[in-house]
């Protein structure tokens, strides 16, 4: 058996097949649905581990592609224990009686914050009618006005005094508008013969002494302060029946509240804040409880009974057990909570029940679930979350009062104590450069919970995935799938995975595949999804993705960029490349040349010369000379030139996994060997000439494949792969039909004697004891003609050099015969100098 034969895969190898029988059903109708995760054994242990420890810093960061079920995994997973666990305290905010501009966080049992709200709005109305009644009472009057005549009769008690006494100094208190004035008294007789007094104008004043107005003037200067000082004494009087009315109606106001605010306590709490703050509430409705009056008798009075509310700042179910908040937009406030503005004529206005809850605020005692590109993608979010898991409590703060040059004045609402466990989903990137950038984070996320990207396939998590088929297709009500469908799909996820023996956990294209195979199923009139339905639902989708793909093969087609696909020729080998426009995949010939040739320069790449190519792709360019040395150079130097070039290629080229395939070129045009065009080459090569694994594989067969099938298949066609990708194939069915028919092959290869013998149907052949090679094999043509190119570079250095050296001796005949015509040191000098 020739290598070509030893090597050549059967269809068997290029695609590995799922049983339908082994499934064992024969629709997802009839077969139970999948409960939980597949293939993510890790990650699953992980996440249970970090949800049980309930230390500091034992948060969990889900490390995974999108798509891998991580999210949706994680969430029923927060779901399914929070339910199992006590629902934590609701929060309030509370009017700060003492410090309004510091509103009170008051914790209460579950549920009981919309109930205490309830409960204060009903009490404010309850107020309004019980204090207006209470005040109308006759009781209340009856003994106001008794205050009030006391009050009065001990006013008119001074006053009276004070009249008098004046009067004995002569003098009338009267009252005006600017004040008491005092005005002296003049006797008079009257007819009768009786004395009376009168108030002396101003005139009479004016006509008196100058002495008689002195003492006039110190009398009123004394009544003028007597009369002050009674003023005082009725000031107190009038101070004291405030107070005494103010006490009446405090009494009155406490008699009247006192059963609705002993019923609030019963509900809440007489003890701790909530009981510090119903004392306060109560003395403050005393304090106003004329606003309630007001209100009661006036519907339309516009009275603010705002500080008698509470803003139930957190709120939870006592049924459902811990929160668990899936925050999908991580904006700082919307993390950590802010207070709110009500803009009033150009004037921004706030209060106590603008505080609004931020997320950590709703998960707190419980779980919040995070998207990581979403949280890094908001400023200071990220900082909220690490000051939170570090304090245990969180500050409600504005940006830009953390962030201004100015102060602004605003609430400073009381902080909330946080228990909270986190949970960030990311990607490995993300994660990665956490570990790296942020010290921080591996203390706080102490649980790293690892989705894999694949699974091992079996017969067990084949039949685990058609269960999963069926449930997904009983949520989505969809139509059911056959068995055969069913494993239709399996292939695919393998395909997904690229390897034989392993399942992608990319559930959420799986899924894509499983709507668009019914939805087709639906438009053709079927009710059953076949085998054939989920093979035309991955056609088109990638009919949908693919457009890039024709263009380039309608330039190979009418001859614009030249692919070889038949013939052989020397120096020229057909390269496989993979293009990856993220949604589509797909492979793609190149045309590779060599030129080898006398000299001393080795191998060089012609991309690497103008840097379109990459260090990885350079590598493995470097890696052909030292290939080059170990088998030729042992005996004789290694002088060469040879230029290598991927031709028509404009963009940069990085990579090594076409190292092998430029080596065979290279071979080609150092043996003088052709090679067969209708092969293509893809693998690796090291120093020792064995062939390494590529990847893409599947797509850059298939790319050859169908560029071959375009121009004309002709049975010669085929593929050269290393052996360790055997594994990784999942061909096309097309692909793998054109083997079976022997329209197309695929060889696998383990080092470069396997490969250019199959490529040039000349064999590598091995060196005999004298360390030759045969004449007719690779290595010995190659050999050859580096030994001849050897020969000829030290026969040409030597007619060089003979040639060199005589034009040196006739030199030297006619500087002697210079030296004979001229005289003079100088000339001797010149002489010796010539000679050398």
């Amino acid at each position: 058996m020739t290598v070509r034969d030893h090597a050549l895969l059967p269809p068997e190898k290029l695609r590995k097949t799922t049983d339908p029988a082994v499934l064992g059903f024969t629709t997802t109708s009839n077969i139970d649905c999948l409960e939980g995760l597949i293939g993510q054994k890790r990650a699953v242990k992980s996440i249970s581990f970090g949800l049980a420890v309930p230390a500091k810093g034992y948060n969990i960061f889900v490390v995974g592609n999108p798509g891998s079920g991580r999210t949706t995994y994680t969430l029923k997973q927060l779901q399914s224990r929070a339910e199992q666990e006590t629902t934590p305290e609701d929060w309030v905010y509370v009017y700060n009686f003492a410090d309004p501009g510091r509103p009170l966080a008051v914790n209460l049992p579950a549920g009981k914050g919309k109930e205490l709200a309830s409960r204060l709005e009903d009490l404010v109305e309850d107020l309004k009618i019980t204090l207006n009644k209470a005040f109308e009472n006759n009781q209340y009057e009856d003994n106001k006005a008794t205050l009030v005549k006391e009050f009065q009769e001990q006013v008119n008690a001074f006053m009276e005094e004070l009249r008098t006494w004046a009067a004995e100094k002569g003098f009338a208190i009267k009252r005006t508008p600017q004040g008491f004035v005092n005005i002296p008294l003049v006797n008079e007789q009257t007819e009768d013969g009786n004395t009376t007094q009168r108030e002396m104008q101003q005139e009479e004043f004016e006509g008196l002494s100058e002495e008689r107005q002195k003492e006039l003037q110190g009398n009123s200067e004394q009544i003028s302060q007597r009369t002050l000082e009674t003023l005082r004494k009725i000031r107190d009087l009038e101070k004291s029946l405030k107070e005494r009315i103010k006490d009446l109606e405090a009494e009155i106001c406490r008699n009247a509240i006192k059963p609705f605010l002993q019923d609030l306590g019963d509900a809440f709490g007489h003890e701790g804040k909530i009981g510090e703050w119903i004392d306060d509430l109560a003395e403050d409705i005393i304090a106003n409880f004329s606003m309630f009056i007001a209100a009661a008798r006036d519907e339309n009075a516009e009275v603010d009974f705002s500080r008698y509310t509470v803003n139930v700042f957190v709120s939870n179910d006592p049924e459902k057990g811990a929160p668990v908040v899936f925050e999908t937009n991580p904006t700082y406030y919307n993390m950590a909570g802010k207070v709110e503005y009500e803009s009033r004529q150009g004037y921004l206005y706030t209060d106590f029940r603008r505080i609004v809850a931020g997320a950590m605020h709703k998960a707190n005692g419980g779980y919040l679930l995070l998207e990581a590109d979403d949280l890094f993608r908001h400023f200071m979010s990220w900082d909220a979350i690490k000051r939170v898991l570090k304090t245990g409590e969180l500050v409600i703060e504005n940006l830009g009062e953390q962030l201004g040059f100015v102060p602004v004045s605003s609430l400073r609402p009381e902080p909330i104590p946080l228990h909270i466990k986190i949970v960030i989903v990311g990607t490995r990137w993300i994660y990665h450069l956490l570990t790296i950038y942020d010290p921080e984070f591996p203390k706080l996320f102490k649980v790293k919970a690892d989705f894999d990207v694949d699974m091992i396939r079996s017969e067990e998590t084949e039949r685990d995935m058609a269960r999963f088929v069926a449930g997904f297709v009983k949520k989505e009500n969809l139509l059911p799938f056959t068995n055969c469908a069913v494993a239709e799909l399996t292939e695919w996820a393998s395909r997904l995975a690229g390897h034989q023996e392993r399942l992608s956990t990319q559930f959420n294209r799986i899924a894509e595949t499983i709507v668009e195979a019914s939805a087709w199923t639906q438009m053709d009139g079927k009710d059953i999804v076949q085998r054939e339905d989920v093979r035309k639902a991955i056609e088109e989708k990638t009919f949908r993705a693919n457009l890039i793909e024709e263009r380039i093969q309608r330039i190979f087609e009418d001859g614009t960029i030249r692919i070889d696909t038949e013939g052989a020729i020397v120096g020229q080998v057909n390269g496989l490349t993979v293009i990856d426009m993220r949604d589509h995949a797909f492979g793609q010939p190149v045309r590779i040349t060599a030129n080898a040739f006398m000299g001393q320069e080795g191998v060089v790449n012609i991309e690497r010369e103008v840097k379109m190519t990459g260090p990885i792709h350079n590598k493995g360019l470097l890696t052909l000379s030292s290939y080059l040395g170990r088998m030729y150079a042992q005996d004789i130097p290694l002088a060469l030139s040879a230029r290598i070039a991927f031709e028509q290629t404009y963009d940069g080229i990085e990579g090594d996994s076409a190292s092998s395939t430029e080596l065979y070129c290279l071979l080609s045009a150092l043996s003088g060997v052709p090679i067969r065009q209708g092969i293509a080459v893809t693998g690796s090569v090291d120093q020792f000439g064995n062939i390494q694994p590529i990847g893409g594989a599947n797509e850059k067969i298939e790319g050859f494949y169908r560029y071959c099938k375009a121009r004309r298949l002709t049975g010669d066609q085929g593929v050269l792969v290393p052996v360790q990708n055997v594994q990784h194939l999942m061909l096309h069915h097309e692909v793998v039909e054109a083997v079976r028919n022997g329209d197309f092959s695929v060889w696998a290869v383990s080092n470069i004697g396997e490969g250019i013998e199959i490529l040039t149907g000349v064999p590598a052949g091995t060196p005999g004891d004298d360390g030759e090679y045969p004449e007719e094999c690779i290595h010995g043509k190659v050999k050859k003609r580096l030994k001849e190119w050897l020969k000829r570079a030290s026969s040409l250095k030597k007619e060089l050099g003979e040639t060199n050296g005589g034009t040196a001796a006739k030199t030297s005949a006619n500087n002697e015969e210079d030296a004979g015509e001229t005289t003079g040191p100088q000339d001797d000098n010149d002489d010796t100098d010539n000679v050398e």
